[in-house]
């Protein structure tokens, strides 16, 4: 466009040091400026080249013109270019009709009123199309065609008011008023409807210029509607001179309006208007009759004008419509199956009367198919678990127009080797006399959710299963607890303690979501309350204990420690503790760890008369509930007891 070039400079005006801006800014106003006199001169030009072609074409007696395309010109370039050209537009269209009709035969006061009644029907046009349909406005819809129609009937109704007054009292026209007005009306509207969509169209492929094979095809249907149009103007007349130009041209026309965009019909509309024009101007075939009267020809060749454009637009803009539709249509289904397949959901019809169905283009990758290949509803169903089957068929012959409607999940075996999970949801269609007509519905891979439903039940079992050991494990700590203790105090004191030490475990376990847990960290959280750098020595290689060797361990550490801190090593400031593992193979395949708890430095120990609850919890639960081996000995300088316990598999 001519301001394209306007608002890029305006544009850059940001970017600009200060002072070249302040030179840019001051220059904008004088672009414009040019910008609308090149632009009015550009207009005015093609308005008076269309003119002078119309004046030549002039009915007697009243003097107005068949054919107006200078009207065209105008409103075309309004619509076209927008509410920013209509001052240069109306400007180039009024100067360029006074000088085409000074040139003539018209005086100078007629010359004005023309002038201003062409320039006012072409700023009406370009209103009305502003107004109900907005900038860039295109005939690729059937609605903006007829608002064409009606701005251009709108517009050339009112102008012709002002050219019949002119005609009628600056010309000196003889003609009956409503013959002049109709000639004018009849004139304008045809030059609107024929040239302003050549116009318009072009503006429109300059947006969006068309496909090159579109272009090239285009182009040969308007050449050879070219070479059909000078064969015609040569037929003789008769009727020969009907039938031969109706079965050339309108197959030509209709397959521009079906293949190619609106410009190439409005081209083409346009050709043949003009073929016409020049045949009833210059007496040529069927509207150079001789037989027939002037007004006769005039009002035949308008009328053909007017049906053929309004023909090839009307085609145009539907098939343009269609086209749009289809292309939505497509890009909705593309959408659609990638929806479809990103969540794993199929669609699916099955006609009852044919056993024919049909499935959306992902069920070949969901259900391991070969892709292109059918898929009948008899070999979907011979695919179904044949524990599911029976209860699947079942489910489809239970449907009926009460109840139209079921859900099932089956198991699916695919072609290549896997079973997958499905589910699913279908409604049934009858026929007026409540026979089955079909199924359509959609299928949801659910192979993944049923899996996790599963892992997530053996989770639920496995802590159900936990939560009852550990429950009764601390009933059988509470209840020996109580029969070791002296006193309640001494009784809360001590559960207290052990039920901490299983907290500390269960923590552990917990924050590596029950994986197993580092015998370091083991140790370090059981002898945390008490373990010092002076009092304490803790090694051995990286080792990951399962949960239930975690929890047995954790409680015989917790002995040890308690028994240390009471009458051990770490009863004394001088005492020490050292804790040291290391890994063994046994029977040249399971794992196994050895741990070492040996105390110095504290009062001598002697050997216990009775053995307490937590000595024989070190002495037995090893063994009982991890099958190891437990060494436990009371030596002068201090406890010492090795622990060997399986490593569980995790």
């Amino acid at each position: 466009m001519l301001y394209d070039l306007l608002d890029r400079k305006g544009a850059t005006l940001l970017y600009q040091p200060k002072r070249v801006q302040e030179q840019v800014a001051a220059r904008q106003p004088r672009q414009q400026w040019v910008n609308w006199i090149g632009l009015a001169v550009l207009v005015g030009v093609a308005y008076f080249l269309a003119a002078r072609l119309s004046l030549l074409l002039l009915t007697k007696p009243d003097g107005v013109a068949v054919f107006w395309p200078a009207s065209g010109v105008a409103a075309g370039a309004m619509i076209a270019l927008g509410s920013r050209a209509r001052l240069p537009v109306a400007v180039g269209a009024a100067v360029a009709t006074i000088v085409a009709n000074l040139m003539g035969d018209r005086t100078l006061l007629s010359a004005v009123v023309f002038a201003l009644c062409n320039a006012g029907e072409a700023l009406l046009t370009g209103w009305l199309i502003q107004r109900y349909f907005g900038a860039n406005f295109g005939l690729d819809r059937l609605s903006h065609v007829l608002g064409l129609v009606t701005a251009a009937v709108v517009a050339t109704a009112v102008s012709g008011i002002g050219g019949t007054a002119g005609f009628l009292y600056f010309h000196n026209s003889t003609a009956p008023i409503l013959a002049t007005w109709q000639h004018w009306f009849a004139s304008d509207a045809l030059g609107i409807l024929t040239i302003a969509p050549l116009i318009i169209e072009l503006a429109s492929a300059t947006r969006e210029p068309p496909p090159r094979t579109e272009l090239v095809e285009g182009t040969l249907g308007l050449t050879a509607l070219v070479c059909i149009s000078a064969f015609v103007i040569f037929l003789p007349q008769g009727h020969w001179g009907i039938v031969i130009p109706i079965a050339a041209l309108f197959p030509l026309l209709l397959w521009l309006a079906a293949r190619c965009r609106p410009i190439f019909a409005a081209a083409a509309a346009f050709i043949i208007a003009i073929t016409l024009v020049c045949m009833t101007t210059f007496s040529i075939g069927y509207f150079g009759d001789s037989s027939l009267s002037v007004d006769q020809r005039i009002m035949g060749a308008q009328a053909s004008i007017l049906a053929i454009s309004l023909c090839a637009l009307v085609l145009a803009s539907l098939f343009a419509e269609r086209r749009q539709h289809e292309a939505a249509l497509f890009e909705g289904q593309a959408r659609l199956q990638e929806a479809l397949a990103a969540g794993g959901v199929m669609a699916f019809e099955w006609n009852a009367r044919t056993n024919g169905s049909n499935r959306s283009d992902n069920a070949a990758q969901i259900l391991g198919l070969v892709p292109d290949k059918s898929f009948s509803a008899a070999e979907f169903l011979e695919r179904v678990h044949p524990d599911d089957r029976p209860d699947f068929k079942a489910r489809i012959h239970a449907v009926s127009p009460e109840k139209p409607s079921y859900r099932k999940t089956f198991r699916f075996r695919c072609p290549d080797g896997r079973e997958i999970w499905l589910e699913e949801s279908s409604i049934a269609e009858f026929d007026p006399t409540g026979r089955l007509v079909g199924l359509k519905g959609l299928t949801v891979e659910i192979t993944e959710r049923k899996q996790s439903d599963e892992r997530q039940g053996l989770l639920i079992a496995e802590l159900d299963h936990r939560v009852k050991n550990l429950l009764a494990r601390v009933a059988v700590i509470s209840s020996y607890t109580r029969l070791g203790s002296s006193s309640v105090d001494e009784f809360v004191q001590v559960l207290d303690r052990r039920i901490h030490s299983m907290a500390a475990a269960h923590s552990l376990l917990s924050q590596n979501r029950w994986n197993g847990v580092n015998l370091a960290d083991l140790v370090d959280s059981q002898l945390a309350p008490y373990a010092t750098a002076a009092n304490m020595t803790i090694g051995g290689p990286d080792v990951t204990l399962g949960p239930t060797v975690t929890q047995a361990v954790a409680m015989a550490l917790h002995e040890l420690v308690t028994n240390a801190v009471k009458y051990g090593a770490l009863s004394s400031p001088n005492g020490h503790v050292s804790v040291k593992w290391n890994r063994q193979l046994a029977d040249g395949a399971s794992t196994r760890v050895k741990i070492e708890w040996r105390e110095n430095g504290g009062p001598p120990v002697v050997t216990p008369a009775k053995s307490g609850y937590g000595m024989s919890l070190i002495r037995e639960m090893i063994p009982h509930e991890l099958g190891g081996a437990v060494d436990l000995a009371f030596v002068t300088e201090g406890v010492c007891c090795e622990i060997d316990v399986p490593l569980e598999q995790r």
